[in-house]
């Protein structure tokens, strides 16, 4: 008989926490254990707080930084943290650019970079992945087996947060959220027990880990169901912006997220400005889960005659060791996002026109002044496929419904200097706050459906926008009850970051 979340509690209370206050825990890991601790000095410090998409992130100093190698070691870290009130952060990739989501300043940071084990059973698909694997690396390993995993898109992406958060996909069409494909989480709570979480031994902790984030314990390592697969088509078309390639491209990225009915094939278009070399492009990720592309699949983009097209049939894990161009290195990321339903062809000037020259007039003054400045915004289809393909698998804290098509906008700034840092966050609140300001008036107005359930997708979300209200408030609910039953002493709750329900 499985124990309940309750009865776990208990019985690590009166059996497995100690009675000991502890002065800190980096010192007591050193002085007790053999799990490695870096300090400031160590090169292994240095390198880890390299590993970080925003420089905003690394400038967060911990008081040092602890690898452990498995769910026994994270569970005495947390062990010790519960004896005392340090604040901590837990890190995976480090490709989340919100300060203190997975970095801290004058507490520990436990890196995840040890639990990087890769298995695969090749008679069933089913992989252990730990979340200190990247996508990248996760594809490597996997590559020649036959099989592949349900990941993200950019391949420095960490494994842990992108599943926590849901994990949208190439492959999403075909098998929903990266999070959906997760057999079983090797979960260590709190109070340091051990659970393997399961839909059928803790169903509600099963779902609300699905989107959930780090609220409930740390993840040691995931068993996901891994999928079929050879080599793909994939790369990249780059477009000279001009008023009218504008308008040929969002009305290719409308039609072919209402109308695409193949699930192998799969778009990103994005948008880019800088005035670091006065660049003006939209720049497209095309994907195809095979190396045949059938005849017109991307003729709606290819048509509108791109300068350059890197797309040619490859492995998967060369794609995704491909698509780390993306990342700016030594600047300082925000990154934000807003979902809206699908306008009909006839509304996709008043809608999506108007809010892409939103974003272009909140984004020109920055060029202006804002030294190394990159602003981005990319349309990223959200088809009803993808919602029903999340709920066939299983069950998550995000519920998408699959009633009405939708797109993921990503709105991203870098820059350079941390005196920047305060006008940025305003003037990302703008750029969001009003692509939602025009949803809700074109809803009024009736050019894009009412009654449209419209949830953030964490992987993107900006530190001010509210991730748990925007869920249905059951989910949310549900997460908080679940979070109270497995950390009734909030310790994730009050001593890390990240969004809280």
């Amino acid at each position: 008989m499985v124990p309940s979340l309750r009865q776990v509690w208990l019985l690590a209370i009166l059996f497995v926490a100690p009675w000991v206050v502890y002065a800190d825990t980096c010192s007591d890991l050193e002085t007790t254990t053999s799990i490695e601790v870096s300090r400031p000095v160590s090169v292994s410090y240095a390198a880890e707080q390299q590993e970080y998409w925003s420089t905003s992130c690394a400038a967060l100093l911990p008081t040092c930084i602890i690898f452990p190698k498995s769910a026994a070691e994270v569970s005495t870290i947390l062990t010790i943290l519960s004896s005392n009130n340090e604040r901590f952060a837990i890190k995976s990739g480090g490709h989340n650019p919100n300060n203190n989501w997975s970095s801290v300043r004058g507490g520990p940071l436990i890196s995840t970079q040890r639990l990087d084990q890769v298995v695969l059973d090749p008679s069933t698909g089913r992989v252990r992945i730990g979340p200190g694997q990247r996508l990248d690396s996760t594809a490597a390993a996997l590559q020649g087996t036959g099989w592949t995993f349900v990941g993200g898109r950019i391949g420095n992406t960490g494994v842990g947060g992108l599943v926590l958060g849901g994990g949208l996909s190439y492959m999403s069409a075909q098998y929903g959220w990266a999070a959906s494909s997760v057999i079983e989480y090797e979960l260590v709570l709190a109070n340091g027990t051990i659970l393997t979480v399961t839909a059928s031994s803790y169903p509600d902790l099963f779902k609300s880990l699905k989107g959930g984030g780090n609220n409930f314990g740390v993840v040691a390592s995931y068993l996901v169901q891994a999928y079929r697969q050879g080599d793909i088509y994939g790369g990249n078309l780059v477009f000279l912006r001009t008023p009218q390639t504008d308008a040929r491209i969002l009305k290719a990225v409308r039609d072919f997220t209402e109308y695409n009915a193949d699930d192998k094939a799969a778009v990103i278009v994005t948008a880019e400005r800088t005035n670091v070399n006065l660049v003006d492009s939209w720049i497209l990720f095309l994907f195809y889960d095979g190396a045949v592309v059938p005849p017109g699949t991307f003729s709606n983009f290819t048509s509108i005659g791109p300068i350059a097209n890197t797309a040619r049939v490859r492995t998967y894990a060369d794609y995704m060791a491909f698509s780390n161009w993306v990342i700016v290195p030594a600047s300082i990321v925000t990154i934000a996002t807003e979902t809206i339903p699908l306008p009909s062809s006839a509304n996709l000037a008043s809608v999506m026109f108007d809010m892409h020259a939103h974003w272009r007039n909140i984004s020109s003054t920055t060029l202006l002044d804002v030294p190394g400045v990159v602003a981005s915004i990319a349309w990223q289809p959200f088809p009803k496929r993808i919602a029903q393909a999340a709920r066939d698998k299983s069950p998550d804290l995000i519920d998408a419904d699959p009633d009405v098509d939708k797109m993921i906008l990503e709105i991203n700034y870098s820059f350079l200097l941390e005196a920047d840092y305060e006008r940025m966050t305003s003037t990302m609140q703008a750029t969001y706050g009003g692509i939602r300001e025009r949803v809700l008036a074109h809803q009024a107005a009736g050019r894009l459906p009412r009654d449209v359930y419209l949830p953030l997708f964490m992987n993107y979300g900006f530190f001010k926008e509210d991730y748990f209200a925007r869920l249905k408030p059951e989910s949310r609910a549900l997460a908080r009850r679940v979070a109270g039953e497995v950390d009734p002493q909030g310790l994730f709750r009050d001593r890390t970051g990240g969004w809280k329900p």
